[in-house]
């Protein structure tokens, strides 16, 4: 009623609402982000508009009226929900991203001049650290070598596996097509040039062995001749479904997604393996070598506890040499 009321007295070209910002938003990134980018800001507009209709009871505001009270309202608001399907609340990075996205509404809101004062300037994001998971070596073969009587999962598998050889995304493997995409390098040998969907830099890829296998393998396959792409077409929404099924068949005991596939290339496939970090860098399509570091550390981290194992062993035979000699 008062927005109309606004629009009524004249006043609303200055008193912009939040309905306005995030239909003029969605204008504005629909050619310039990529699919999953835009999928995320759907659904942080959906409980932008689930608390303004559950906690405000309304549908809209007027942006002069967000202030730094709405955003930690909001943010106990997400921290309180329970998402469709899954077991618990929302976690607290989870939670961040919903604000950052909306911070970057407001943002534009208030370089567009349609407010005179950023509410987020009081506002900090708190992520948690956490580690990137990633299959060792033995988790891979198993993963690599395990036979799978359903062809659906299968195919789930090899698109995982070629992931993890090449560190390409799975938004980047499901366009990519022999003619295009598929070069030769200096070296004479395959290399696979794309895009990055989610940054838009160019990455090269010097295909390993492996991962040249499973490009043959689906060379004729049915679906394939039909897609013209390397590989067959998995939706998005069942991938990760698929590959818990896919866990639980090979003993995974860890959360397996399909990001942690482009993880175990970072990790696993290059890092342990003596690449540098300045190449590991460069073959994700990393716009900056912080983002990479943090692959290091993990390594890192995994060096200092397969030491400290073996520091154990070599203690425990010690002490078992020195009782066998003073017996």
């Amino acid at each position: 009623a008062k927005l109309i009321k606004a629009n009524y007295l004249g006043e609303g070209e200055n008193s912009k609402t939040l309905q306005n910002l995030i239909e003029y938003h969605a204008i504005k990134i629909e050619s310039t982000l990529a699919k999953g980018s835009i999928r995320n800001y759907k659904v942080t507009e959906g409980y932008i508009n689930r608390f303004l209709k559950t906690k405000l009871k309304t549908t809209d505001i007027f942006l002069k009226q967000l202030d730094y009270k709405f955003i930690c309202d909001f943010e106990s608001f997400l921290h309180c929900f329970w998402p469709k399907g899954h077991p618990n609340a929302m976690g607290q990075n989870t939670v961040m991203k919903h604000i950052q996205r909306l911070r970057k509404l407001v943002t534009m809101a208030y370089h567009l001049e349609w407010i005179t004062r950023d509410p987020f300037v009081r506002w900090k994001p708190t992520f948690e650290k956490r580690e990137r998971e990633f299959l060792s070596a033995n988790e891979l073969s198993n993963l690599e070598t395990y036979y799978f009587p359903i062809e659906r999962l299968e195919r789930v598998r090899d698109l995982f596996v070629f992931s993890c050889y090449t560190g390409i995304s799975y938004a980047d493997i499901i366009k990519l097509n022999e003619e295009t995409h598929i070069h030769k390098g200096i070296d004479g040998n395959n290399w696979i040039i794309t895009n990055r969907q989610k940054t838009k830099t160019i990455v090269k890829i010097p295909l390993l062995n492996k991962a040249q296998e499973l490009i043959d393998k689906y060379n004729n396959h049915p679906m394939t001749v039909i897609t013209k792409t390397l590989f067959p077409v998995i939706t998005n929404e069942k991938l990760n479904l698929y590959l818990k099924e896919i866990a639980d068949a090979c003993g995974i005991k860890k959360n397996l997604t399909f990001h942690m596939a482009r993880h175990t290339f970072a990790t696993t496939i290059t890092l342990s393996n003596g690449v540098p970090i300045e190449t590991v860098s460069k073959l994700l399509g990393h716009t900056k070598i912080a983002t990479t570091q943090i692959y290091a550390r993990v390594i890192e981290r995994k060096v200092s506890d397969d030491m400290a194992i073996l520091k154990s062993k070599l203690d425990n035979l010690s002490k078992s040499k020195k009782a066998v000699i003073n017996n």
